[in-house]
Parts: structure tokens; C-alpha cells; sequence
């Protein structure tokens, strides 16, 4: 079985794994207060233009998730999301487990606009019966969205300004960051990210590390008690070292975007193939996800040697569905893959 169905089927790139292993014996402090945390932290903060900003090591992408916004949010407030956006579809609730509500807006690509937000602001407190409904204090975005879109510089820009405008926090959800950073036609570096956001993290569980993701608090009024958050949500490694390792050796000499464009080849190889055949895809995605639209009967005669996400129904005919590539997939996989998709 071959499997493109997520992008941490895998363990971890094998010069973290090597250097987890000649690191093992060292002692260091717990919690992140290591020196292997410190390096990564100034790595990352080299490559965002901003040595002012805080950066915390969390053990997952729910974690921070739901770290960040539980601890930005008063109990009267909530988070502006596209419908499609992980925190409203793919969290079990977590958000509104922590007592704030998604506030979902419509959205064809995955993406939110300036004008969206800004209508979203109005039509809040432009209500005279506002106090009776959830407040909009934070809008979440991704990049790359769930389905793999990219958000412009000019996009990211003018939704920035909004937010700046109307006093509601930016928060960019990377959890596949360094396959949106290294894709075709983003416009976007983590510099930019840094200054136009308030709040973002940088995954390592889908970009090559075993578990992990790295958190840049840019906005000095989310960074007051922000590590007592941290603990009371279960994102705090008491083996805090094995976060900072992972992330030196992904920032240390460009790693994690070299891991990010090899996936995003391979899903080139995959969409190439579909778009030779003729097949139309579900959405325009530039990055390690593809979406295309493909015969039943294929995907019956694939089932046993692809692994791969069911994304939607399209016709009686025909399913959209998800094929996932990783920072390691074999580019001969997804040569066969495609060599299978025209061949059928």
C-alpha cells in the first residue's frame, strides 16, 4: 500500500533522528528552558525579521490551537473562521470546549477576506442588541488553507489592516507552513507572516519532525502569562529539549524548506497527470494537497494499492478526493501513481 492519504504517515527526518539520538545523554533543564530551545528560537526569529517576538515549543497543532485562543479571548468572545477552517471542522469541538465559539463565515477557497471581516465586524456592533451575541475578537486563518490555497501578500495585507483597524487579533495557523512557504507562486515569507500577524506557528509534526510546532507571539499583549496557558492546556513538554531539537535542526541550514519543496514536487508530479487525463479538480491547490475529481471505477481499482482521503461527492459517477504527499515521498511513488492515473 502506498499512502498519500495525510503527511504524517511517517516518523521524522533522519538528522533529527540523529541528532535526538547524540544528544540523548545530555542533561539539560526541562520545560524548554534548554539550550537547544534558545538556538532554535533565535533561528526562527532570524528567519522572521523580528527578535522581539516571543517563540514557545507546544506538542501539537490542537494544542496551540487551542492554547492561543482560550488564552487571547475573554469568555464573551470568539474567532472568526472560514467554514472550512480546521478549528471549526477537524478539532472535536476543542474551541468550543475551551468556552469560545467559532464564528464560521462562508468561503469557496478555503480563504477569508478583508471585506468579510470587516462585514463581520458591522454587522456585530452595528446590532443594538449586541451584548447578546458572541463578540468577534480574533480572526483565524491558514496557510495553507484545509484544502491547500494560499493567501497573497496582498491578501494577508489587507486583512492585516482590518484587524489592526477594528482591534481583532490575526492569528495564522501553520501546520502546513513550509509547504505553503515553498510553493508555487506564494508570495509570502515568514518575515512578511511576522509583521502582518500577531500570533502564528510553525508545524513540525506534517514538516518532518516527529511532533511539534513552533509558536511566534509578535503581539506584546498575547504574550502576558502566555506560558501558564501552555501548562493548564497540555501543550507544555517537560522533556522540552526534544521540541527545541527538532526545530535547530529543521531552521539550522534551510531543512525545513528543502522538506517542504520535495513535497510539493511530488503532488506536482500527481496534478500534472490528472490535468494530462483530462481530470478537473475539486480546487486549485498549489501545495503538498491535491484535490482532483476522478471516476469511481478508478478509485475502486485503486483502493487496494493507494491510500487516500475521500474529500466529497461529486456526481453518482465521479469523487473528489485527497492525495497527500509528505517531505518524504518517494518521487517514484508518485511517478506510479501517476503513470496509474493515465494509464486507466
Amino acid at each position: 500500500m502506498i499512502r498519500f492519504n495525510c503527511d504524517y504517515n511517517e516518523g521524522a527526518h533522519p538528522r533529527i533522528l540523529e541528532r535526538l539520538v547524540e544528544t540523548n545523554f545530555e542533561q539539560t533543564a526541562g520545560y524548554g528552558e534548554d539550550p537547544h530551545c534558545d538556538r532554535a528560537k533565535e533561528l526562527i526569529l532570524k528567519d522572521c525579521g523580528n527578535p522581539n517576538a516571543d517563540v514557545y515549543f507546544l506538542v501539537g497543532g490542537t494544542q496551540t490551537n487551542l492554547t492561543v485562543i482560550a488564552s487571547a479571548l475573554r469568555p464573551h468572545q470568539g474567532a472568526l473562521s472560514a467554514e472550512s477552517g480546521h478549528i471549526n471542522v477537524h478539532e472535536s469541538g476543542a474551541i468550543e470546549a475551551s468556552g469560545h465559539k467559532v464564528l464560521s463565515l462562508p468561503s469557496a477557497d478555503g480563504k477569508l477576506t478583508a471585506a468579510q471581516v470587516e462585514a463581520a465586524w458591522r454587522a456585530h456592533f452595528e446590532d443594538e442588541t449586541q451584548i447578546h451575541m458572541v463578540q468577534p475578537k480574533m480572526v483565524y486563518i491558514s496557510h495553507p488553507t484545509e484544502i491547500g490555497t494560499l493567501y497573497t501578500k496582498d491578501e494577508l495585507t489587507a486583512l492585516s489592516e482590518v484587524c489592526r483597524k477594528r482591534n481583532l487579533y490575526l492569528f495564522m495557523d501553520g501546520a502546513r507552513m513550509g509547504y505553503g512557504l515553498t510553493a508555487p507562486g506564494n508570495d509570502l515569507t515568514l518575515e512578511d507572516i511576522a509583521r502582518l500577524t500577531d500570533v502564528f506557528y510553525i508545524g513540525g509534526t506534517k514538516v518532518g519532525a516527529l511532533f511539534g510546532e513552533a509558536l511566534v507571539i509578535v503581539n506584546d499583549q498575547l504574550k502576558v502569562d502566555f506560558p501558564y496557558m501552555i501548562k493548564q492546556r497540555g501543550g507544555l513538554l517537560a522533556k522540552g529539549r526534544l521540541l527545541g531539537i527538532q526545530f535547530e535542526t529543521l531552521f539550522e541550514d534551510g531543512l525545513y524548506y528543502e522538506l517542504g519543496a520535495h513535497a510539493n514536487k511530488a503532488a506536482t508530479i500527481i496534478r500534472e497527470a490528472c490535468e494530462q487525463k483530462g481530470y478537473k479538480m475539486f480546487c486549485a491547490s498549489p501545495t503538498n494537497q491535491q484535490f482532483p475529481i476522478l471516476p469511481n471505477e478508478m478509485l475502486k481499482a485503486f483502493q487496494d494499492k493507494y491510500s487516500y482521503a475521500t474529500w466529497a461527492k461529486v456526481d453518482d459517477d465521479h469523487t473528489a478526493v485527497r492525495f497527500c504527499t509528505s517531505w518524504c515521498t518517494k518521487l517514484e511513488d508518485a511517478e506510479q501513481l501517476a503513470k496509474d492515473i493515465l494509464a486507466f
